[in-house]
């Protein structure tokens, strides 16, 4: 531990530091899935006007969809926060904003027609600059990300729980303004912070579930039970309940993508996890193409069978624009060109089997 509290070195279940940890990608494998799941599920409900058996899956999975994706992001931040102040901003900051401006370019590109038909093409101009204030459409998860790596290496001398008390604090306030930016760092920096502050206790997590699967899906099965029932009985997003689960479930998706790994089921979740960055960026095309097709044509009556097929096209169609895009050249949707870098590229890091 260093003098602050935060721990100096992750100890990781994987024999390299710099590589890939594999249930960590399959953690992530389940976040990213379950964020196409929930924005193709709520857009076809709420264009068909009704819901399906899809939307019980998404209420269940919303008291930890964004927790668990905030957490994990923050677990290996204690390995590079010391890092001089360009090669952090390169790494956690112009990274990000590259893809975000050049995605919110792509998604404004095909949004800005249906803008300016309901009012004027100078409307839909304001709007596409206001989006570099206010987060557009799905892409809000990279415009905050930055903001909480600046926030964390900001106050890295302050006193570790404090911060995150404070940050837990602001969780439970659920206070609204109206501005995504400043809503989200509300609701979501406890979970990014608890990733960074805690991550040598999520690793040990890991490493227990690994060691004893049975007590972990015990643990499992007990969860869901008491993440289900307090999402039916409308009492999820109360405070300090949905802090409570945000965490727990943040915990029970670490459990989950341990075990995967562990037996080496589902590797097409693992493979979601290491690409996540390209699935979220592109899956919005063949969502609202699919989900506009689905709903013109009438080829699907049953709501919930069309989301989940939406779903599924979602996170495929992202995979195969990628594909595409290296096939054609078209590398700088999905890497970030060398003009774009303010310090020297880092190597790619190769996937670490655990122990």
């Amino acid at each position: 531990m260093t003098s602050n509290g935060t721990p100096a070195v992750v100890q990781t279940s994987g024999p390299a530091r710099s590589g890939r940890v594999d249930w960590v990608d399959y953690a992530k494998g389940i976040c990213i899935i379950m964020v196409v799941m929930m924005h193709s599920v709520l857009g076809v409900e709420l264009a068909a006007g009704q819901t399906g058996f899809m939307h019980l899956v998404v209420a269940f999975a919303k008291p930890f969809r964004m927790p668990d994706f905030f957490l994990i992001s923050g677990l290996f931040l204690p390995l590079v926060i010391d890092r001089d102040w360009r090669t952090y901003l390169d790494r956690k900051v112009v990274h990000f904003a590259y893809f975000y401006v050049l995605w919110v370019t792509i998604q404004f590109g095909f949004k800005a027609p249906s803008f300016a038909a309901e009012t004027s093409w100078t409307h839909a101009g304001y709007l596409y600059l206001e989006s570099f204030i206010e987060p557009f459409g799905t892409l809000w998860f990279i415009y905050e990300l930055p903001i909480f790596f600046v926030v964390t290496k900001a106050t890295r001398r302050l006193p570790p729980l404090l911060i995150w008390g404070l940050a837990a604090f602001l969780e439970m306030t659920h206070y609204s303004t109206g501005w995504t930016a400043i809503d989200e760092f509300g609701a979501r920096f406890m979970y990014f912070y608890t990733g960074y502050l805690f991550a040598d206790r999520v690793f040990a997590l890991s490493d227990r579930a690994r060691a004893e699967p049975r007590l972990a899906l015990a643990a499992l099965a007990l969860w869901a039970l008491v993440d289900e029932s307090l999402v039916q009985l409308g009492v999820s997003e109360w405070p300090l309940i949905s802090l409570s689960l945000g965490v727990a479930g943040a915990c029970a998706i670490v459990t989950t993508g341990t075990l995967l790994a562990r037996a080496k089921w589902l590797d097409f979740v693992r493979f979601c996890g290491e690409h996540s960055i390209v699935i979220y960026l592109a899956f919005f095309l063949p969502m609202a193409a699919t989900r506009t097709l689905l709903l013109r044509t009438g080829l699907i009556h049953d709501v919930g069978v069309m989301s989940l097929t939406v779903t599924l096209v979602a996170l495929f169609g992202a995979l195969a624009i990628w594909q595409a895009a290296i096939r054609f050249g078209a590398n700088f949707l999905f890497e970030r060109p060398d003009a774009f870098w303010i310090a020297p590229r880092k190597a790619p890091a190769a996937l670490q089997a655990a122990e």
